[in-house]
């Protein structure tokens, strides 16, 4: 009797939990309007544009490093540009976490962005978490894939944590469930878990996150694993660089194609396509960019609304590297 009133217990706090965090997520979802800068700014997302499409002309790689920004920030404490924060006395950067040193880029085009912006508005009025979501969205256009209405009015943070990054992000390395599990912990789904990740169909990757995979893994297509050996050797080459798939420059469906292939380059993105849950969904997406694109263009609007800072909370950074 006295177990049961436990798990009843204990079940109790896990669903008020969960009515909590869909509590504070929907009351900052309805704060957020992707109107919210048409009076104060009207030319502020034409300018974060053009700016974006500018860095991506320059380098594709470059639309990969925005997108991959905008997820590493929301993951952490949620949208709200903390990623951006350099180290002081009192801030330990998440450009230090584990999954962003010597990785992690695209500061300076957010520099140039916040430099436009700021010209174009007149003064700070567009948040640094705000630019994120839309060079994100922008940097998915410039490299052919699917457009969203972002959700307008983040306010950016007043402190960064490594910890946190460090503790939140999801690491190349991760089961199927573990990913799952640190994808509910940011209120997304096992759906939302398969769509973001392909993110992953543009951009690279550095040898240390697949080497254990290509070496170690045995779902893995033999002559794919031989190719990245060339690339990842045993010993060394930590830094050497592999696309994250087959057209890395282009964001299409050929990530999915590649895991039913049994290529994926990440231990992390195959297990999404081992015999497990979401084995089937792979599958559709390998082989239909219109539904694909669709919920991933859902799933970022989703992803976009963990716990923003609204209203009075937080700041409008002046400069997107420090507290105002």
């Amino acid at each position: 009797m006295h177990s049961n009133r436990m798990a009843s217990r204990g079940y109790f706090f896990v669903v008020l939990h969960a009515l909590v965090f869909a509590s504070i997520a929907t009351s900052a979802f309805s704060q957020l309007s992707p109107n919210y800068y048409d009076y104060s700014c009207p030319r502020a997302l034409s300018t974060i544009k053009s700016v974006v499409e500018a860095s991506v002309q320059k380098e594709r790689r470059m639309g990969a490093s925005l997108l991959r920004l905008h997820f590493h920030d929301c993951f952490v404490n949620g949208c709200d540009g903390s990623i951006l924060l350099d180290s002081t006395s009192s801030i330990d950067s998440e450009k230090n976490a584990a999954a962003n040193l010597q990785s992690a880029r695209g500061f300076e085009v957010v520099d140039d962005i916040k430099k436009a912006v700021d010209e174009a508005c007149g003064k700070a009025v567009v948040s640094c978490a705000d630019i994120l979501a839309v060079a994100a969205r922008d940097s998915v256009v410039a490299l052919g894939g699917p457009s969203w209405k972002v959700r307008l009015g983040r306010r950016d943070s007043t402190t960064a944590s490594r910890e946190a990054a460090d503790a939140s992000i999801p690491a190349p390395f991760f089961s199927l469930s573990e990913l799952i599990t640190n994808f509910k912990n940011h209120g997304l789904d096992e759906k939302d878990l398969v769509v973001l990740s392909g993110g992953h169909s543009i951009g690279f990757a550095r040898c240390v996150t697949f080497k254990d995979h290509i070496y170690n893994d045995s779902n893995i297509d033999p002559n794919f694993a031989q190719q990245l050996r060339y690339i990842c050797p045993t010993n060394g080459g930590d830094s050497n660089l592999s696309p994250l798939d087959s057209t890395a420059a282009k964001f299409d469906i050929n990530y999915y194609s590649n895991l039913v292939q049994k290529k994926g380059l990440l231990h992390s993105d195959q297990e999404l396509f081992n015999g497990g849950s979401t084995d089937e969904l792979v599958k559709e997406y390998s082989d239909d960019t219109e539904d694909f694109y669709e919920d991933f263009a859902n799933s970022m609007i989703k992803m976009g609304n963990i716990q923003p800072l609204t209203g009075n909370q937080g700041e409008i950074r002046v400069n997107c590297r420090n507290v105002n």
